[in-house]
């Protein structure tokens, strides 16, 4: 049986070669990742990925790469921080592998990926446009399996570091008008679980960070802002907080507030009944 690679550059710009096969890495237990590495947080101009972005630039010991589309509020994230900034929209062609070149040019080896790039779309699924579809799934979906790939291999190389994926309460449950986005956020939990299962043994850590309602412009940019009493949205930096737990304590998956894992557990045990409350009250 044939293995594909692929090849990114190292610290020093010589393409390195990805391995191929998990087996051949020397297994050791996977804890937390310790601070004094190099690490990249998506979609860091703002919201989620900016709060991440200050608790570990707070944190002190990362030498931080911090992605996302808008320069100007990228370098005000990276103010009074060693950070160094790449813009980029990693909806387009090829972004994931120049985004990873640049950071491992940038700080050696990458020992956190935070994946926080995303975006939504709000409305009635019948109506949404199909380029918003592509969209949302390239910047979710597509842009995030490409970059874990394009810089997981230099992680189990090392035997060493961890990969936090943002998703979503919507992806554990599903949300009304936001069919796409939730498809999206859903794949992610999948994607993280399964890779997980095929990490064990490396010393390499991915989790999965599950936010409910976030204080941020995301209702503002995807065209509905956010207009219900409850549950109440909390700040940013809880997520951020909740990161750092996985990114501290190695922790598997995360939910903020922790009472958002009730309707998973709820839907899985009692689908029917779940589906009538969700029903009059989603």
């Amino acid at each position: 049986m044939s293995h594909a690679s692929s090849r990114v550059r190292s610290g020093s710009g010589t393409p390195v070669e990805a391995p191929a096969e998990l087996s051949t890495v020397r297994r050791r237990p996977t804890g937390p990742a310790m601070p004094g590495g190099g690490a990249l947080v998506t979609g860091a101009s703002s919201g989620i990925g900016a709060a991440v972005a200050r608790r570990l630039a707070a944190e002190g010991g990362w030498r931080l790469v911090l992605n996302g589309r808008d320069r100007g509020r990228l370098e005000e994230v990276a103010r009074g921080t060693s950070a160094v900034v790449y813009p980029v929209d990693l909806s387009g062609q090829d972004a994931e592998r120049r985004l990873a070149e640049f950071a491992l040019d940038s700080v050696g080896h990458v020992d956190l990926l935070v994946a926080g790039a995303g975006i939504g779309w709000a409305g009635p699924f019948s109506s949404m446009p199909e380029h918003a579809i592509d969209e949302v799934f390239d910047v979710n979906v597509r842009a995030t399996l490409r970059l874990v790939r394009l810089l997981l291999p230099q992680m189990i190389r090392r035997g060493t570091g961890r990969v936090v994926v943002i998703g979503s309460l919507a992806g554990t449950v599903g949300v009304r008008d936001e069919a796409v986005y939730s498809a999206t956020k859903a794949a992610l939990g999948a994607f993280t679980d399964a890779v997980r299962y095929e990490l064990r043994g490396t010393g390499v850590g991915i989790s999965h960070v599950v936010p409910g309602v976030v204080d941020t412009p995301f209702f503002d940019r995807r065209g509905v802002p956010y207009r219900r009493s409850r549950p109440r949205p909390v700040p940013a930096s809880r997520v951020a907080d909740a990161v750092w737990e996985a990114v501290s304590r190695g922790r598997d998956e995360v939910y903020v507030p922790g009472w958002t894992r009730l309707p998973g557990r709820i839907r899985g045990a009692a689908p029917a009944l779940y589906r009538r409350l969700a029903a009059r009250f989603g």
